[in-house]
């Protein structure tokens, strides 16, 4: 079997995912960039089984930076959060969910 990708680096078009969740408070979960990257237009949308919606945006996150999300009104057992962004010098939008 051959693949373009040379010894040690992913495939074409695997990405990993650029994000640590910190649920220490479940109510506010922090979200790190652990990329070395500035992820662009970050957006975060978050909803719930009772129809519960919203969108945060936080524009540019540089490599380290850091944004915590308030879900006091949001009924956690059915939250989903989705991110969107950006990667820099690309025109595609990358998005990325998770349950608390």
């Amino acid at each position: 079997m051959t693949t373009s990708a040379s010894a040690g680096e992913p495939p074409c078009g695997v990405y990993a995912v650029p994000w640590k969740v910190d649920r220490a408070d479940p109510r506010h979960p922090v979200m790190t960039n652990v990329s070395t990257e500035v992820l662009d237009t970050v957006r975060c949308f978050v909803g719930d089984r009772h129809g519960r919606a919203r969108t945060d945006r936080f524009g540019s996150l540089r490599s380290g930076d850091a944004v915590q999300l308030c879900l006091c009104r949001a009924d956690l057992p059915s939250t989903i959060v989705t991110l969107a962004w950006y990667r820099p010098g690309t025109d595609e939008e990358f998005l990325w969910r998770f349950v608390l």
